[in-house]
């Protein structure tokens, strides 16, 4: 073998080498997108599913398909005496949605500032008060179940929007002061102090530098703050008294009774609850791209 012909070799099992490393994490890309998406594909069967049950196989496609399950969650309605009859569902999503949205902006309103206060500023009570957030996150948020309970009933709130959204920030609050607080620190001071520069005041470098940098962060923690209201069932049931005010994961609890469950209401009604949070990923996808990619430095 020539010395011109031993680089083309090794170049050339190089190349299969990198191809058989490719292939193989590809396999394993494959088989873990399967695993996690094998629970969804029997929810999806179990809700178009016409057959009244359905016996576990390996490839879970729908028997006698069919909407009847998803028309009979969505079409439950609601008749009070002497009033027009209501669209249920559509006021259960809509008290989801806006539990869930008035929860994002209270935590991020009070967060973002608090935060970058404690990023940037040194003061009396600082480390005091971090070490006392970081206590709140230590409990779980059912264990202040009560005492949310007895303070909505004396200030008038309990039995509506407006007291469960205050519950729920009780536990987003401090968790997006924490996840902000890190990101502020991560923004360079340099930025700021550029704009003070060029005479704009502390608040004006904030609201144009130190914000539009801090997008992505803002958007990953009111997006996580969203999905833990969207999603939270202890306190919704405990604080909300009628049907009308119910939340949607407290709306599929009552498909699941003690003696019975009906197994195919609740997968479409899964689905159906999933579409606005898949929806909200999406679009909080492309803002998120688009933050990471407009990078404060260039240099």
């Amino acid at each position: 073998m020539t010395k011109s012909s031993r680089p083309e070799s090794l170049h050339s099992a190089g190349r299969k080498v990198r191809l058989h490393e490719s292939i193989a994490a590809h396999l394993l890309l494959v088989v873990a997108v399967a695993f996690a998406l094998y629970p969804i594909l029997w929810v999806i069967a179990l809700a178009f599913s016409g057959a009244a049950d359905l016996e576990p196989r390996v490839l879970p496609l729908p028997i006698e398909p069919t909407l009847e399950h998803l028309r009979g969650v969505v079409g439950s309605t609601l008749k009070a005496p002497g009033e027009p009859e209501r669209w249920l569902f559509g006021i259960q999503l809509l008290n989801s949605i806006v539990v869930s949205l008035a929860t994002a902006a209270v935590g991020i309103l009070i967060a973002v500032p608090t935060a970058y206060a404690l990023a940037r500023f040194e003061f009396v009570g600082k480390d005091a008060g971090l070490r006392t957030l970081l206590a709140t996150q230590m409990f779980p948020a059912v264990a202040s179940a009560i005492p949310l309970y007895l303070i909505l009933d004396a200030l008038g709130l309990l039995g509506s929007r407006s007291g469960l959204v205050l519950c729920y920030a009780t536990t987003s609050v401090p968790f997006a002061i924490f996840q902000l607080r890190g990101a502020f620190e991560t923004i360079p001071r340099d930025l700021e102090e550029a704009a003070m520069v060029d005479g704009a005041t502390r608040f004006a470098a904030f609201i144009k530098v130190v914000l539009p940098a801090a997008r992505p962060a803002i958007a990953v923690t009111a997006l996580f703050a969203f999905m833990s209201a969207y999603n939270e069932f202890v306190l919704a049931h405990t604080m909300l008294g009628h049907e009308e005010l119910y939340t949607l994961p407290v709306v599929l609890q009552r498909y699941i009774s003690e003696f019975s469950a009906d197994w195919p209401k609740f997968a479409a009604g899964s689905l159906l609850v999933s579409l606005p949070v898949m929806l909200l990923f999406y679009i909080a996808q492309r803002h998120l791209v688009a933050g990471l990619t407009a990078g404060g430095v260039k240099g």
